[in-house]
C-alpha cells in the first residue's frame, strides 16, 4: 500500500514539475519575443530617424550651397548695375548687352542693344534704339588715350578706319565719334555717326572734345542723340552732358556746318550783342556777372580757355561785348570766341 501511495506521489510530483516547467519556458519565450520585437521596433524607429535625420541634412545641403556654387562675383558691377530700372527717364532693362569688337568697321548695328565702347578696361556705354538708332552713350568717368599703356597707330587713333555707317558716304559728313578717340573711344558703329565734317573737326564737336582734354578727363558723361525720323542713320541733333571740376556742363548742338550758322550769328549780333547766358551750376554758386576773373581763371594765369568759361558755367560763344571776352584768344578776330 505504501509503494502504491509513493508511486502516486511520485507521479503527481512530476505532473506539477512538468507542468510548471511548460509555464516557465511558455512565459521565457513570451518575455523573449516580446524584447526581440521591442528591439526590432527600436532598430526600425532609430533607422527612421537616421533616415529622416540624413534627409533633413541634404534638404538643408541643398538649401545652403557651397561657396564654390555661389554665383560668379567676376561679373564687373557696371555691366550688371543697370541691368534694369530706370535712370533719368532712361529705362535701362530695354537693352540687351552684347559685345562688339572695337574695330568691327561693319556699319550694322543691333536694335535695342548696350554695347561696351570704351578702349581697354574703358567702360563706355552705348544704347540703340528699336530701329537701331544710337541715342545714347555714357560713361561714368572718361579716361584720356594714353599711348604709354593703350596701343595707338602713328596717326594717334586705335583703329587705322571708323565703321562704316550708313550716311557716312557723304562727301559732307565724317565718320564722327560719339566719344572721340582721344578720350578713349573705339571706333565701331556703336560710337560712331555721320557728322557734319566741319562741325566734327573745328566746330562744337571738337571744342568739347577740347574741353574735357585740357580739363585731364570729366565724370558723369551722357550723350544723348536725336533723329528727324526712324528711317535715317544720321543724327539731327546732339546733347552733351559732363562733369568738370564739380560743375555740370552741357552742349547742344545740331548736325549742321557750323561756318554756315557762325555767318548768320555775325549778322544778327554785330556791335550790339548781348553777352551769353550764364549758368548757375551748382545751385549754392554764385553767377559770374560780378566780372570776377579770379572765378572763371582757374589756373590763374591771367586769361581764360574755353573750358574755363565752360567749366565756370558761360555759354559758347562768348562774344566781344562780353566781360569775359578780353580774357581770351580770338584767334580769327571775329569777336566770337568759341563759335
Amino acid at each position: 500500500m505504501r509503494k502504491v501511495c509513493r508511486s502516486v506521489n511520485k507521479r503527481i510530483f512530476l505532473n506539477l514539475f512538468t507542468v510548471t516547467l511548460l509555464f516557465v519556458f511558455v512565459g521565457c519565450g513570451k518575455i523573449t519575443e516580446q524584447t526581440s520585437s521591442e528591439k526590432v521596433q527600436s532598430k526600425a524607429s532609430t533607422a527612421s530617424k537616421t533616415v529622416e535625420t540624413n534627409k533633413s541634412t541634404s534638404d538643408g545641403d541643398t538649401e545652403k550651397p557651397t561657396s564654390d556654387s555661389e554665383p560668379n562675383k567676376s561679373v564687373p558691377a557696371s555691366s550688371t548695375s543697370k541691368a534694369t530700372g530706370t535712370t533719368g527717364g532712361f529705362d535701362y532693362s530695354k537693352y540687351t548687352l552684347i559685345v562688339v569688337n572695337g574695330g568691327d568697321m561693319s556699319g550694322d548695328r543691333q536694335p535695342n542693344v548696350k554695347v561696351d565702347v570704351g578702349f581697354g578696361e574703358r567702360e563706355y556705354w552705348a544704347y540703340t534704339n528699336e530701329y537701331g538708332q544710337l541715342i545714347r552713350v555714357e560713361a561714368k568717368k572718361i579716361t584720356l588715350q594714353n599711348s604709354n599703356t593703350d596701343h595707338v597707330l602713328s596717326s594717334g587713333r586705335y583703329y587705322a578706319d571708323e565703321a562704316n555707317v550708313p550716311g557716312t558716304e557723304s562727301p559732307t559728313l565724317d565718320k564722327g565719334h560719339v566719344i572721340a578717340d582721344s578720350l578713349g573711344g573705339v571706333s565701331n558703329a556703336y560710337n560712331i555717326t555721320p557728322q557734319n565734317s566741319n562741325l566734327n573737326r573745328h566746330g562744337d564737336q571738337a571744342y568739347m572734345e577740347k574741353v574735357i582734354r585740357d580739363a585731364r578727363g570729366c565724370t558723369d558723361f551722357v550723350a544723348v542723340i536725336r533723329y528727324p525720323n526712324t528711317k535715317t542713320q544720321i543724327p539731327s541733333h546732339y546733347k552733351f552732358t559732363y562733369k568738370i571740376q564739380g560743375r555740370y556742363i552741357t552742349d547742344e548742338f545740331d548736325n549742321v556746318n557750323p561756318d554756315e550758322v557762325n555767318k548768320n550769328l555775325r549778322k544778327t549780333t554785330g556791335k550790339s550783342s548781348t553777352p551769353p547766358k550764364t549758368v548757375n551750376v551748382p545751385a549754392n554758386n554764385t553767377k559770374n556777372s560780378n566780372e570776377d576773373i579770379s572765378k572763371v581763371d582757374t589756373n590763374h594765369n591771367g586769361s581764360v580757355t574755353i573750358a574755363e568759361a565752360k567749366a565756370a558755367g558761360f555759354k559758347m560763344p562768348i562774344t566781344r561785348d562780353s566781360w569775359l571776352y578780353k580774357y581770351m584768344d580770338d584767334r580769327d578776330g571775329d569777336g566770337l570766341v568759341g563759335e
